[in-house]
């Protein structure tokens, strides 16, 4: 490479600044579009997206990272990993075939979706078992013509490491591990070779997994895969890039035959910088030096980069020096433009991802080329941070003195669960196996253009409130006369399960446009917590109350969980997530208060995030897992003892957080396990749980409607494990994006099922 600090991109938000990806996305699945049109407007968004990563000044482009859905699906498929079910035979994968994978059809369910990481976004789990591996489209070869053709650019290609996708992946036992990559490295080699026959100069392979800790195993893994890339593709420069922690060890990654190794300076922990000073930095090899946060929505504070950059000098020759973002930008919104609303101290100290290239382009001119030349925008930089950081609302003494309160509070509930689960059954008189949903209905294109009206002051807050109500009305009606035993309001009046309550809490903010893709063509636009929080008036009283009292059935008060609040926000970024967390747990406990006051005494505190918040090392799990329980623990322990507290979490990886889990101290927890619930329910044969739950008996993130032969096997699998008496029957998740005609017929079959084995078993009533 020539002389100078480079820049690059790790990858850039999918989506398109006004969500045109995901609208082309379900017009194609509605059938407004066919597919050569899709393609087409696919092409036009990429090719957007390549040209303001060129014009902000990038040199190395990534190209490759752009998707119908997935990146990992993208893998699976280019390598014709598809699962039996489909049929495939061979060849090509056709797009309806690519997206079943993704959603299911009518004759095959899914592929398990799960969490990428400790993010909030969603990949399609391969499903590998005995496939043979074959290169049925080169992607990032596709990709890099693509940008070379149309925009003149010689992009860098994105290719998700083997060692990181077979980790990713599902269908082998994790002792098969180097077995199975002897069967994808010549397919693996066969991609890079195509590239380099194309004349690619440097390509990205990411290998995120890698900084989830190493075994001897693992690393002579990773040298065998390398080493044969290097001896099959000599002449390729490979730059094997980790983010999201720290890389460890970093003298056997730096023994890896590979032209460049990129590592995250954000979310280390100060580790990477320690090793790099530890052992110096090899003649031979590029440092992508991750500079910028790709996770949060700050703006950077310039001259602690420099310093960070005159740091990392010390040892690595900024010949030898790449800067980019410590992760993809696939995880913050686009662009800042258009946030008018905002006030100027807290827009000014915002950058989306446009801003974020544009800020690693002052960094690089700026330690390249001198302090001096940038004089003008390093002080506006100070100054935007000074007048954001003195804000009167991030320092207010009355949320730290209710923090240091913290420690008088009661740490349990007033009786355990053995003996409370007697009086809530005395109370509540349910029958053996309840049936229930998570809390969320449809939301339907009505629903939408009512709040839209409301928001916008078209509908009187009396009209929409009046619209509210009928809805729920309606739900209520329905849930009767499909026989479900502890009914829900619906939700109706929420946007979004975190973003509804940041409305109604002190120190949150709301951007226009601060979009971010959650899974396939599923957008959040999460609340941005810039201050201290605090719990204002009862949030959720209105809507329950009044659902209550249409019915005799119990109907479950709907909160979102401290830690979930936390994990699908960006938060600030000067305090701790622990003293975050907590400041949103006190709030949550008056709202508590406020529902069991005024007569709702069963409250579902969901915590579906916990997982993705666990650090990605090993060692660092219990001290997040003591602090998520305290949080969720303030939130709930004062109810009293016949009040129910439920909550639910989104996850199929059980085991290791088995005992955390139990020490939230919720009497029923639901669980999203539909798409894996045969391997969640081996985690209970092996460890006891002693409180309610219920595993998911369909999945909702398909329209597929499951007939009741399935979830009464489902039903029966799980109760080989879980006592009868503890166990409850619900969808694996809230059923917001669904439509009424599929949720009306899956949840009749579901309740069909429960009678069923409740009549095979005897098990009518408690």
């Amino acid at each position: 490479m020539s002389k100078g600090i480079k820049t690059s991109s790790l990858g850039y938000p999918r989506i398109g600044k006004n969500r045109e990806w995901k609208k082309t996305l379900e017009a194609y699945w509605a059938g407004k579009i066919d597919e050569q049109t899709f393609r087409s407007q696919m092409e036009e968004i990429q090719l957007q997206h390549l040209q303001t990563q060129q014009q902000a000044g990038i040199e190395l482009i990534p190209v490759g990272d752009f998707t119908f859905y997935d990146h990992v699906l993208d893998t699976a498929a280019m390598f014709g990993i598809v699962p039996a079910r489909y049929g495939y035979q061979g060849g090509d994968i056709p797009l309806d075939l690519y997206f079943s994978m993704a959603r299911g059809n009518a004759g095959a369910t899914a592929c398990e979706m799960t969490k990428w990481f400790n993010t909030n976004y969603h990949y399609i789990v391969p499903e590998i078992g005995s496939l043979t591996p074959v290169l049925t489209e080169n992607k990032p070869l596709a990709a890099y013509r693509f940008a070379k053709e149309r925009a003149g650019i010689e992009g860098k290609p994105v290719i998700v490491g083997l060692y990181t996708f077979l980790k990713l992946s599902k269908g082998f036992p994790a002792a098969q591990i180097s077995a199975v990559a002897a069967r994808f490295l010549p397919v693996y080699v066969q991609l890079l070779q195509e590239l380099q026959q194309e004349g690619v100069a440097w390509v990205q392979i990411d290998e995120p997994a890698i900084v989830t800790g190493l075994t001897a195993e693992e690393i002579a893994l990773l040298k065998t895969i390398y080493g044969e890339i290097a001896a099959s593709v000599p002449g390729l420069y490979v730059i094997l890039q980790t983010y999201f922690e720290a890389a460890e060890p970093l003298e056997a990654l730096l023994e890896l035959p590979v032209q460049g190794l990129g590592l995250d300076f954000i979310h280390d922990g100060g580790k990477n910088l320690e090793s790099i000073a530890r052992l110096g930095w090899p003649k031979d090899k590029i440092l992508g030096a991750g500079i910028i946060d790709g996770r949060n929505i700050w703006r950077s504070d310039i001259d602690a980069k420099l310093e960070l950059v005159a740091g990392l000098q010390k040892y690595v020759p900024q010949e030898q020096l790449i800067l980019q973002p410590a992760s993809s930008l696939l995880h913050v919104p686009v662009t800042v433009e258009g946030e008018d609303k905002l006030k100027p101290a807290v827009k000014n100290a915002l950058a989306f991802a446009n801003e974020k290239l544009a800020e690693l382009v002052l960094i690089a001119a700026a330690a390249d080329g001198g302090t001096e030349r940038y004089a003008a925008e390093l002080a506006a930089n100070r100054e935007v941070l000074a007048v954001f950081r003195a804000l009167p609302e991030r320092g207010r003494e009355d949320v730290a003195e209710q923090v240091r309160s913290l420690e008088k509070l009661p740490d349990n509930r007033s009786l355990p669960f053995a003996e409370r689960v007697k009086v809530q059954q005395e109370k509540w008189r349910l029958p053996l196996l309840p049936t229930t949903t998570i809390g969320s209905f449809p939301q339907t294109a009505e629903v939408r253009q009512a709040r839209l009206k409301w928001r916008k002051g078209v509908w009187t807050q009396e009209r929409y409130d009046g619209f509210i109500k009928r809805q729920i009305a309606e739900a209520i009606t329905l849930q009767e006369e499909l026989g479900l035993d502890v009914l829900v309001h619906g939700e109706f009046e929420r946007t979004d399960m975190v973003e509804f309550f940041g409305e109604k809490l002190a120190g949150y903010l709301f951007t226009g446009g601060g979009w971010v893709q959650s899974y396939g063509s599923r957008c959040v636009k999460p609340p941005v917590i810039y201050a201290d929080v605090a719990f204002i008036q009862p949030m959720t009283v209105k809507e329950s109350l009044y659902a209550q009292s249409l019915t005799k059935l119990p109907v479950k008060g709907m909160l979102t969980g401290p830690v979930t609040i936390l994990n699908w926000s960006f938060v600030r970024d000067d305090l701790s997530r622990e003293a975050v967390a907590g400041q949103i747990a006190l709030a949550l406990r008056h709202e508590v208060t406020a529902l069991e006051e005024a007569g709702i005494e069963m409250i579902q505190v969901d915590e579906p995030a916990i997982r993705e918040g666990l650090p990605l090392k090993a060692g660092d799990h219990e001290h997040y897992l003591n602090w998520a329980v305290k949080s969720f623990r303030i939130a709930t322990n004062h109810v009293k003892d016949t009040t129910q507290v439920h909550t639910h979490m989104c996850y199929s990886e059980f085991n290791d957080m088995i005992g955390s889990i139990s020490a939230m101290d919720a009497d029923v927890i639901s669980i999203e396990t539909s798409r894996s619930h045969g391997e969640l329910i081996v985690s209970f044969e092996e460890q006891e749980y002693d409180k309610g739950i219920g595993l998911g008996v369909y999945d909702i993130h398909s329209p597929r409607v499951p007939v009741v032969e399935e979830m009464t096997s489902a039903i029966e699998r799980a109760l080989r494990a879980l006592d009868v008496q503890q166990f409850w029957i619900n969808p694996d998740c809230g059923l917001k994006t669904r439509g009424w005609e599929e949720t009306t017929a899956a949840l009749r079959n579901m309740v069909k099922a429960a009678v069923l084995v409740r009549e095979k078993s005897g098990a009518v009533s408690r």
